[in-house]
């Protein structure tokens, strides 16, 4: 593989801007979520024995014990830690120093603190995988701020290759989990002929889309699996076109993710390990930047690689074909499908292939470990090789250890592979499950809403008799509403409700808690559920009666002209989900007691410290303004900003200047020199300028020596003159 400068200057970048979308969006509903008057008070999590400091960060890791020594509730740390992660990766986006090791560190601490509190009620998988990547972030990151340098070093690819691991670890178990759980849609290949409407969130795009022919829905599976199965295995290729059309096979499915459904930074996340496979040189491409062409390379070994890139993609086709009984259909115009195999021949294909994928992740590692020995061995100078050894020692180290515990989720998909795993792997694992540092996988295992998608509807009521329906800001329930746009902002409520939907209300505890809050009227709930609060049809005066029905939605369908449809769904009543309660009611007042939602304590005085004020005045300030709205002006501000600085220092170094015949190459240097520049200023400039100080201060002492062997010269061909 070649060299990763960009690449991985890409992906810290990405990285900065991907946490700061998630620590906005989650702080925005940290008040509806976790605050005092919140659906889950995280105050109930936390409870302060007295206990050493260490004891307790080592039974919950998290930061928040530490709230009560500079004088602050569990509520407003949570807020500070959002408020500080927020503004710590805004500026690691902005300034590239900051893209730093230690800045990771503690951006991934406080994601994790926070992650700790929520007990995984309002978090999911997707927040996993940022703890994960983000912890990768920290091995991958340079230690500017200790070192002084944002050069690169030789473990730099060492580390950044466990990006790629995952990202295998991530697409394969997401395809293999579809046909393992024998779910019938995925067997029959008509998974997105529900997928579209049954989503979390969808987007105005996926009525478009859930209207297409179902032969095309069954291709659409059919190129799913390959995308998710059998493409993750080019990921490790030493062919370098293999690792590149796998990368733009994960970004074609990641982009049409993004344009059909609302998954938050989810399809950002990934979009950010695909980086894993890409190098220098296909980055200048991008950039339309000429680059010297290798001759070294035999025309021989050129024509052999590309007949075996052919076989590859060939043998990738004709399996699709087999394996799915992909016809030409005449009659319907289109192309017929089937899956053509059974449960228990891909059962034994996965027996087959687990232990074999961890033995090719062991060799890619191993060559990477190679490579990077080997440059390290070019150093030159005993001082600086030993340090360049002694560095790539540690990380390589925390590689290897990284992708061992990394095998014990990686083998969830195989019962016999997992078993067969050596104990003390399974047990290093358990020790570091707690911190989230490796996760198990398995998007979309099972479709859900086959017979309709399930959708509570709560509804208010002042006499028990005319009764209001309460709108959610994002997920479906006016059937004129058209679905919205919110990547990349998590709206954590309307995800829940969708969980909520798929179950009984006993499945879902905290729902009892939101009927409270909705009936005391708390602010800070209802803002979850509407930010312009205007907008609630309650405001005014809190309903005295609650009560929730299950219904199944459906996507309209076109008019018989063609034409488009007034409402966007149409929808049938289900069941009951949750029966007429008002404050006091026997029903509610049980299922609260039940599962612990009733609290006893006596309110506590807010704190009224400065840092407490502080969080309180920026609270106030974008207090009013949606999630989305705040995570779209700061993400697109923070874009622009890195553009156009990018495009000042290109301008600063491109100024005319009078040309002649010897300065030309210089012009073009200089040219590279601010592509170099923009992309330096979104966090992937392909040379630092401590490199460049280094280079041009070797390159002064090479001068001045040359500069004094001549001198010498001089004076020795004068002496033998006088002579």
């Amino acid at each position: 593989m070649g060299e990763i400068t960009l690449p991985r200057r890409m992906f810290l970048w990405c990285m900065a801007a991907i946490y700061m979308c998630a620590f906005v969006s989650l702080y925005v509903q940290i008040p509806g979520l976790y605050g005092n008057d919140g659906l889950l008070p995280a105050r109930w999590q936390l409870r302060y024995s007295g206990k050493p400091l260490v004891e307790q960060l080592l039974s919950s890791p998290t930061l928040l014990w530490l709230g009560p020594r500079v004088g602050l509730d569990t509520h407003t740390a949570m807020e500070l830690l959002c408020l500080l992660g927020a503004a710590l990766s805004l500026a690691a986006t902005l300034v590239e120093a900051l893209r730093d090791s230690l800045v990771f560190l503690c951006l991934w601490a406080f994601y994790l603190s926070l992650y700790q509190v929520s007990l995984c009620v309002f978090f999911c998988s997707l927040d996993n995988l940022l703890l994960e990547t983000g912890f990768l972030c920290i091995l991958v990151a340079p230690m500017t701020l200790i070192r002084g340098s944002r050069g690169v070093k030789e473990h730099d690819r060492v580390t950044f290759w466990l990006n790629r691991w995952l990202l295998f670890r991530l697409m394969f178990a997401s395809g293999v989990v579809k046909l393992t759980s024998r779910c019938p849609t995925w067997w029959g290949l008509t998974a997105l002929t529900y997928h579209y409407e049954t989503q979390c969130i969808p987007t105005p795009l996926a009525w478009f889309a859930h209207q297409l022919p179902v032969w095309w829905q069954k291709l659409s599976v059919v190129g799913t699996f390959v995308i998710e199965i059998a493409a993750p295995f080019l990921f490790f290729s030493p062919l370098r076109r293999l690792r590149l059309g796998a990368f733009y096979l994960q970004v074609l499915l990641q982009l049409l993710i993004i344009l059909s459904g609302n998954y938050n930074f989810f399809n950002l996340l990934t979009l950010t390990l695909c980086l894993s496979l890409l190098d220098d040189q296909h980055v200048h491409f991008w950039l339309r930047r000429p680059q010297r062409r290798e001759t070294n390379t035999g025309t021989l070994w050129s024509r052999l690689c590309y007949l075996l890139e052919i076989a590859v993609w060939s043998l990738l086709i004709f399996g699709a074909i087999i394996g799915f009984d992909l016809q030409v259909d005449k009659l319907k115009n289109g192309v017929s499908s089937r899956t053509a195999f059974t449960f228990h021949q891909f059962n034994q294909f996965l027996k087959t292939v687990t232990i074999p994928c961890i033995w090719i992740g062991v060799l890619s590692l191993t060559w990477e470990l190679l490579s990077s020995l080997f440059w390290c061995a070019c150093v030159s100078g005993f001082l600086r090789r030993f340090w360049r050894m002694t560095q790539l020692s540690v990380f390589a180290v925390a590689t290897v250890l990284m992708f061992t515990v990394s095998l014990v989720p990686f083998s969830y998909i195989e019962y016999d592979s997992h078993a067969r795993l050596w104990p003390a792997v399974r047990r290093a694992h358990d020790m570091v499950h707690r911190y989230q540092l490796v996760n198990s996988y398995g998007l979309f295992r099972r479709m859900t809403g086959v017979g309709g998608r399930p959708e509570v509807v709560i509804e208010g009521s002042y006499d028990a008799i005319t009764w209001t329906e309460i709108e959610f800001m994002y997920k479906p329930g006016n059937l004129s509403a058209a679905p919205p746009v919110v990547t990349p902002h998590q709206p954590r409520l309307d995800w829940q409700m969708w969980f909520a939907a798929l179950g009984p209300q006993n499945q879902a505890p905290w729902f009892s808690s939101l009927m409270q809050r909705l009936l005391q009227g708390k602010a800070d709930v209802i803002k979850l559920i509407q930010t312009d609060v205007s907008q609630y049809p309650f405001h005014r005066q809190p309903p005295a009666y609650l009560r929730a029905h299950r219904y199944r939605y459906w996507f309209t369908e076109p008019k018989a002209d063609g034409s488009y449809p007034e409402r966007w769904w149409r929808r049938v009543y289900d069941e009951e989900f949750y029966p007429t309660v008002h404050l006091g009611h026997t029903f509610l007042e049980s299922m609260l007691s039940q599962y612990g939602l009733k609290d006893k304590s006596a309110p506590r005085r807010l704190s009224n410290s400065s840092t407490a004020r502080a969080v309180r005045w920026v609270r106030s300030q974008v207090d009013g303004f949606s999630g989305h709205t705040i995570v779209w002006t700061l993400l697109a501000c923070s874009a622009t900003f890195c553009l156009l600085q990018g495009l000042f220092s290109r301008k600063k170094l491109g100024k005319p200047t009078s040309v002649t015949p010897e300065v030309a190459d210089t012009e073009d240097d200089g040219s590279e020199s601010g592509a170099d520049e923009t992309l330096d200023s979104c966090g992937m400039s392909e040379q630092q300028q401590e490199e460049e100080a280094e280079e041009e201060k070797d390159g002064t002492q090479d001068e001045e020596e040359e500069e004094e062997e001549e001198g010498e010269m001089d004076k020795a061909m004068l002496e033998k003159e006088e002579l």
